[in-house]
């Protein structure tokens, strides 16, 4: 009988490199690979990165060489059995002499789920699936809301006050956008670290152009962890208000097969305004209205943006852009940041206005942890199942 405490071990091995594909494998998902030999010992791991095009399957392969045969793979993702970029993994492992395989979790894509652990068992793999799969999904959650719907994951983080305030009431000199007080930030430097982290697992961040204009935020990554394209930066701007003179247009870099890092949505054209941040490099799209506001519809906006293989997206806009995205349906997950701080009335909420007709409406969030970040905490659940069809 196989020893589930050792083939855990070697699962959560799995899992820890998939995370090192974090910025380098979108938009394909993040996999781990870990191959052990008949002695029990590690004979070859692996990690996919996109560039580095071998899956982690083969990565592992090469390295055991011929310590694979007979052995295990440990891997949080079935193998793929299809011809993509690559051949199939499933035909390296069998080729390999691959005895058992333990996986986490079937490819949440519904064309090819399952097909590649058939393919081992007709060639007398033995397949075990399904331990430690909770882990395994959140790893690769947002591959799967864009493998099966084409668009990305949508995260809304907010930071605010435990009376639900993301900025002070609005006076000269005050920002009202993104969680600011006049005395610095409202959150410590723990949570705005984690933060950081939050914006290198994404792939493009969105806000309002009312954010650029009240705070003049850069919205970078600054992690310093490596990632395969720049985060991209989607800013919301109905009437082409986006100052040229602002930070974020002061670091606009032509890089990437994407092409420039800042792209636009407005709803509609100011032609002269469109020209002059086109000449600068900033890539501009008109999309269909939301009505009755005029805002870009976010339906549209995600639909674009899964075209362009942006697989996930963190919304870090303002009580506006938040309530639009909260009305609209698009949001997947919150992750909310509290300070032990009151702001009061007259301070900026969360979201503004009536984002729900009744409360019948109303969603409930789910699968809910905490998270502490010294004297701040967090709250993170889902308003929608990333791997629902």
């Amino acid at each position: 009988m196989p020893d589930h405490t050792t083939d855990e071990k070697f699962l959560h091995r799995a899992l820890d490199l998939a995370r090192q594909g974090i910025g380098l494998a979108s938009p394909n998902p993040y996999v781990g690979a870990v191959i052990v030999d008949t002695q029990g010992n590690i004979a070859g791991t692996g990690v996919y990165t996109f560039a580095g095009v071998k899956h982690a399957e083969v990565i592992a392969l090469e390295q055991a060489a011929d310590k694979a045969r007979g052995g295990t793979l440990y891997i949080n993702l079935e193998p793929h059995s299809h011809q993509g970029r690559t051949p199939p993994c499933t035909d390296a492992l069998i080729a390999g002499g691959i005895r058992r395989v333990v996986a986490s979790m079937p490819d949440p894509n519904p064309k090819v789920s399952g097909r590649g652990f058939e393919k081992l068992r007709a060639a007398g793999v033995h397949v075990e699936v399904g331990r430690l799969e909770t882990e395994a999904r959140r790893v690769n959650e947002a591959f799967a809301r864009y493998i099966r719907h084409g668009v990305p994951m949508v995260t809304l983080k907010a930071a605010m006050t435990l009376d639900g305030k993301i900025a002070p009431a609005p006076a000269p000199g005050m920002s009202r956008e993104t969680g600011t007080t006049p005395g610095g930030w409202i959150t410590g430097e723990a949570a705005r670290a984690h933060v950081q982290q939050q914006r290198h697992q994404s792939d493009a961040i969105l806000v309002g152009v009312g954010t650029i204009l009240a705070d003049d935020p850069l919205l970078t990554d600054r992690s310093g962890n490596p990632r395969r394209r720049p985060l991209l930066r989607v800013i919301l701007d109905s009437h082409l208000r986006l100052p040229l003179d602002s930070r974020l247009m002061q670091s606009t870099a032509n890089v990437g097969a994407l092409g420039n890092d800042v792209l636009v949505f407005c709803s509609s054209g100011v032609e002269k305004k469109k020209l002059e941040l086109e000449a600068r490099g900033i890539r501009v799209e008109q999309v269909t209205p939301a009505a009755p506001d005029g805002r870009p519809d976010l339906h549209a906006v995600l639909r674009r943006l899964g075209e362009l293989e942006i697989t996930s997206v963190m919304i870090e806009g303002g009580s506006a852009v938040n309530a639009t995205a909260l009305a609209s349906g698009v949001v997947d997950r919150v992750f909310l940041y509290y300070a032990p701080r009151i702001l009061g009335e007259g301070a900026v909420p969360f979201a503004s206005g009536a984002i729900f007709p009744t409360r019948h409406d109303v969603p409930r969030v789910k699968y809910v942890h905490l998270h502490r970040f010294e004297e701040d905490f967090a709250v993170e659940g889902y308003l929608r199942d990333p791997y629902e069809q």
